[in-house]
């Protein structure tokens, strides 16, 4: 069966091709390659390839059309586009001189209100991504316990140390084994196996739902048994399932969290928060970067725990994703030769599809009439998902399941 979808009238301004020209894959963020947000229908008029401005939850395109968009910079934005206190603290931070060779006084400040927000964190250091978030808590793990092997279930961005991908050393991962995600079995029987010589268990405790609390707690006592090092990956989690984290949802604390994303509202920062006997490591081996605590990312983050302060973020995240989920969800149910479903926690919900290419429709439909989302993991909820964004994709939804209707052409 293919779906039949009208032509839109729509172009990117060359853009896309523009950039296939110079960046490999048409963006230097892997995840923003039209291939991987679109699938097969990378190349469809429809979809847009960039954007020249975002305000609230709408993304403008180069050539005026405007979406409201579930996507929220990959989860990096919980408040809104251009959000006007984090701008303003932006702003003002900037002005000051971003960068010296001092560190700012922002780094105290904001290192201390995460020590108050963040159940693990008695110390913190920063950088600039969840990528080297995570290679930095590794790192401090190996040098704390003074131990090689590192136990995982997640992704962990790009850098070499967990990844399989073209280029990287077949040798770099062999201190290192993958686990499935919330199997209690197998994490204590690789833990078992891998005692005298583990470092560090490193989790992401959300991947398509929220990991169970008996997995988590397994972790924390197996790794208090055999004195390794327990981190939560919450780069995703932390700001926007509460504003600890799940750790302060499910009431297990680990040694290190690593943060990010929705922590400066989109502003690039990240850090490794814990427990100071861990994180006092960092003086035994080197973790540095000039721009690690740049003071407009610091400014941002600020922003967004006062944000936290005055307003329950991550209740406000619940509904707004709910509602999202559930209109785009009924409308999916309520057509099921479509194949595709919403499933997943309403903060990060996430598409699944029995056949790929069906999901690539939907997700091309849903740019035809204004709805931008990506395939699969994740839609993002923001407190800019207000009533009037809902009302938009509330009247989208019938015009992109009429889209959808098979047809007896196929679109490619």
């Amino acid at each position: 069966m293919s779906f039949s979808i009208p032509f839109i009238n729509g172009r990117d301004d060359n853009w896309r091709v523009r950039a296939a020209d110079v960046i490999p894959g048409g963006s230097s963020t892997g995840s923003k390659q039209p291939a991987t947000m679109y699938g097969t229908r990378a190349l469809d008029a429809a979809v847009p390839s960039h954007f020249a401005r975002a305000e609230g939850c709408t993304v403008f395109a180069p050539d005026g059309r405007r979406y409201i968009d579930c996507t929220m910079a990959l989860g990096a934005v919980a408040i809104g586009y251009a959000d006007g206190a984090v701008t303003r603290a932006v702003q003002h931070a900037a002005s000051n001189g971003n960068v010296t060779g001092l560190p700012h006084t922002l780094e105290v400040e904001v290192a201390e209100r995460l020590v108050e927000v963040i159940p693990c964190a008695e110390q913190v250091r920063f950088l600039r991504t969840g990528a080297e978030a995570n290679a930095a808590a590794i790192r401090l793990a190996r040098a704390a316990t003074s131990r090689e092997h590192i136990i995982a279930c997640g992704y962990f961005g790009w850098l070499d140390w967990n990844s399989d991908a073209d280029g990287v050393p077949a040798d770099t991962r062999q201190h290192l084994t993958m686990v499935p995600f919330d199997d209690v079995i197998a994490l204590e029987a690789a833990i078992v196996e891998h005692a005298s010589t583990l470092a560090a268990v490193i989790v992401e405790p959300l991947i398509h739902h929220v990991a169970s609390r008996a997995w988590l707690a397994s972790a924390r006592a197996a790794c208090d048994r055999v004195g390794a090092v327990l981190i939560f990956d919450e780069i995703k989690t932390a700001f926007r399932m509460r504003t600890g984290g799940i750790q302060e949802l499910l009431d297990v604390t680990p040694d290190l969290t690593t943060v990010g994303k929705a922590m400066a509202n989109g502003y690039p920062l990240a850090a490794v928060v814990g427990r100071a006997g861990v994180m006092q490591a960092a003086a035994r081996t080197w973790i540095s970067s000039t721009a690690a605590a740049e003071s407009t990312g610091l400014a941002a983050a600020k922003a967004v725990l006062d944000w936290h302060d005055r307003v329950d973020v991550p209740a406000r995240l619940t509904l707004a994703g709910g509602l999202i989920q559930q209109i785009i969800g009924d409308a999916l149910d309520e057509s099921p030769w479509v194949g595709v479903r919403a499933e997943g926690p309403p903060q990060m919900w996430r598409f699944v599809a029995d056949v790929p290419e069906r999901l690539d429709a939907v997700v091309a439909a849903c740019a035809r009439f204004g709805v931008l989302v990506k395939r699969g993991a994740y839609q993002f909820a923001a407190i800019a998902h207000d009533q009037n964004a809902l009302d938009v994709i509330q009247a989208a939804m019938p015009q992109v399941m009429k889209a959808l209707l098979p047809g007896p052409r196929r679109i490619d």
